[in-house]
């Protein structure tokens, strides 16, 4: 995908997680998500914590090589989590709660956003596709690191609504860069013939549980699964 389209991508992913929370009520916000122990505000503030890291990286230029991209920056982050993944969920848990109300994470998430996309857009129109920034130790291209963000919020977009049968569902442009991350990940392992692309993005990561039959499908390869975290 071309980084004009790394950047839709990314505003396509961070508005619809906006047009989940936007209308949600404190009640709502209360919900729980497919991230355990976080409920809605709580991992809205995670996903918040990543547009202001996006910020961040995109003013902060290196030079390069880049040594990550989109699919070999999550190597980083082996499924499964670790010590330091369980203090991060505490942390934003506690972060979160500690707003007046619920609705005070949407009201910051609904200013960083916007902020982070105009930013990528910049970046992405500056005339220098191979331009590098840090994040996370990392020196990035700056499309792979929309990327990046792009499918961290589609994701987290799918644990948001297990609680919210009516919310919308991430866009198709969105989801097309997530499934390219997968496929990255994937390498040559089968993508069982029966999974949707929700199956595959939940399915690969973990969110919902191989079956048998996927098992059979996959053979060798299902011990790699989950892809990603």
């Amino acid at each position: 995908m071309t980084p004009s389209g790394q950047h839709i991508a990314l505003a396509q992913a961070y508005d619809g997680i906006t047009r989940v929370v936007a209308d949600l009520d404190d009640a709502d916000l209360q919900r729980p998500t497919g991230c355990r122990g976080w409920l809605v505000a709580d991992l809205l503030f995670h996903v918040l914590c990543d547009a202001q890291r996006a910020l961040v990286a995109l003013a902060s230029p290196a030079p390069g090589p880049a040594d990550v991209d989109q699919v070999s920056y999550w190597r980083s982050f082996p499924p499964g989590g670790d010590a330091g993944g369980d203090r991060h969920a505490w942390w934003a848990r506690r972060s979160a709660s500690a707003f007046e109300r619920p609705s005070g994470v949407v009201r910051l998430w609904s200013d960083t956003a916007p902020a982070a996309v105009r930013a990528a857009g910049a970046a992405v129109h500056d005339g220098d596709p191979d331009r590098c920034v840090t994040t996370q130790g990392h020196v990035i291209r700056v499309p792979d690191l929309l990327a990046t963000l792009t499918t961290e919020a589609v994701l987290h977009h799918l644990d948001l609504i297990v609680d919210l049968p009516d919310a919308p569902r991430p866009g198709a442009v969105a989801v097309a860069v997530t499934r390219a991350t997968l496929d990255g990940l994937r390498a040559d392992a089968p993508r069982p013939a029966g999974w949707d692309e929700e199956d595959y993005l939940l399915k690969a990561t973990g969110r919902r549980p191989l079956t048998d039959d996927d098992r059979r499908e996959l053979g060798p390869a299902a011990e790699r699964f989950p892809l990603l975290g």
